[in-house]
């Protein structure tokens, strides 16, 4: 009897529940969760493989043709660049074209963040230059530069370009600067953007309280607070200007060595930077030298990822960021 009512209950109980969570095993996922979650990873590896592919190239090849003397030397005049100099005029032309497109970027992007958040009045215009800002992320280099070809060819902007008596060429360091730093204040206003609305209101009434006005509010409390998040859309603003090469061919003339004119002197006059340097001596260019192509790009490379590990500095220097909540002992 005892044997029978215990069959029945075995019967009666019911199956084990599947165990859920994110400490489940794979195999009791279901099938296309299972397939999800190969392809998540297969496309994290893959693209793993492809840039440390990329790091692994150029490290190579920069390093076999990499000399000191090719930093500190400027290039001269030649049928072919093999033996022609260094590339010491495209460096101080990245160094330069970074500092005007940031100089440019940072104020006008840091600005316009902080009218849509803290003031956005009225509403549609506020959504028109979010709307702007967005589009502009998504226009190409080449018609940014096109356009400042264009602009800065005429008369009443002479003055900033690279002219002789026939008139004005639209080719200088400002130029390219200028629109340069279209490239950057998409980055430098989102990231501003973001840091604004996530700082917390208590900040701002907490001013209020005090007796500040909105103007001071900002000033001295709200942008501190986003001191970070303005620094690492810098940062990914000067990496789009600096891995630009449309807006430096067009616009600064990609020449050898760095000419000044005009009353601005470097400024007004044209030159080059390392992408356009590794361009002009790349197996598609005129310069006929791919070694120092390959070299150049090992030193830009370098920049590169060292503007993204600063990056990554930018955001831990001085702990947790105000609008992160901090974590408790055991969680």
């Amino acid at each position: 009897m005892a044997s029978a009512e215990q069959v029945s209950a075995s019967r009666l109980a019911p199956p084990p529940r599947r165990r859920r969570g994110r400490r489940a095993p794979l195999r009791s996922w279901r099938l296309r969760d299972q397939i999800l979650f190969v392809l998540t990873w297969t496309a994290g590896i893959a693209l793993c493989a492809v840039l440390t592919a990329v790091l692994v190239f150029f490290a190579v090849q920069g390093i076999e043709y990499l000399r000191p003397s090719l930093l500190v030397t400027h290039p001269s005049a030649s049928v072919t660049q093999s033996g022609s100099g260094g590339f010491l005029d495209a460096i101080e032309g990245t160094v330069l074209l970074g500092a005007i497109g940031l100089l440019i970027a940072v104020p006008v992007g840091v600005v316009t963040a902080v009218w849509v958040v803290e003031f956005g009045r009225p509403r549609w215009l506020g959504r028109i230059v979010e709307s702007t800002v967005e589009i502009i992320a998504g226009t190409p280099d080449i018609v940014i530069a096109i356009f400042g070809l264009a602009f800065f060819q005429l008369g009443f902007f002479s003055f900033l370009s690279f002219s002789e008596p026939g008139g004005a060429f639209g080719r200088s360091f400002l130029t390219a600067g200028v629109m340069m730093s279209f490239l950057a204040i998409p980055a430098i206003y989102t990231a501003t953007r973001n840091g604004l609305l996530a700082t917390p209101r208590q900040m701002r009434e907490a001013s209020y309280a005090l007796g500040k006005t909105r103007i001071a509010t900002i000033r001295r409390v709200v942008l501190p607070a986003v001191r970070r998040d303005i620094a690492t859309g810098s940062t990914l603003g000067l990496a789009r200007i600096i891995g630009d090469t449309a807006i430096v061919i067009l616009l600064l003339g990609a020449t050898l060595r760095l000419q000044s004119a005009g009353s601005f002197g470097f400024l007004s006059g044209t030159g080059s930077t390392l992408t356009s340097y590794i361009f002009n001596n790349s197996p598609a260019g005129d310069g006929n030298a791919p070694q120092k192509a390959y070299a150049a790009a090992a030193i830009l490379l370098l920049l590169v990822v060292g503007l993204n590990w600063a990056v990554g500095r930018v955001g831990r220097i001085g702990g947790p960021p105000l609008h992160q909540p901090s974590r408790r002992l055991g969680a």
